[in-house]
């Protein structure tokens, strides 16, 4: 996948050349001022883009089940 990187008044005067590159698969990384506010990608990509900040996020929950247990454990005096 290609970034492209375009100022947000490059992106409003020209939002179909823009939109034709994203259809291509392509990453647009809208900038202002120098800093980048956003970003613009494919809807395949943002699907699988979603689902790995998930994975990932749901995996640091159930590593924070482990404390949570023992908690949970001591406080009702269980033992395996």
């Amino acid at each position: 996948m290609t970034h492209i990187v375009a100022t947000a008044t490059e992106i409003q005067n020209n939002f179909g050349k823009y939109l034709a590159m994203i259809m291509n698969g392509n990453q647009v990384i809208i900038t202002k001022n120098g800093q980048e506010v956003g970003r613009m990608l494919p809807k395949d990509t943002s699907v699988t883009f979603l689902t790995d900040s998930l994975v990932g996020a749901l995996k640091h929950a159930s590593d924070m089940e482990d404390p949570r247990e023992e908690r949970i454990r001591e406080h009702y005096d269980v033992t395996d």
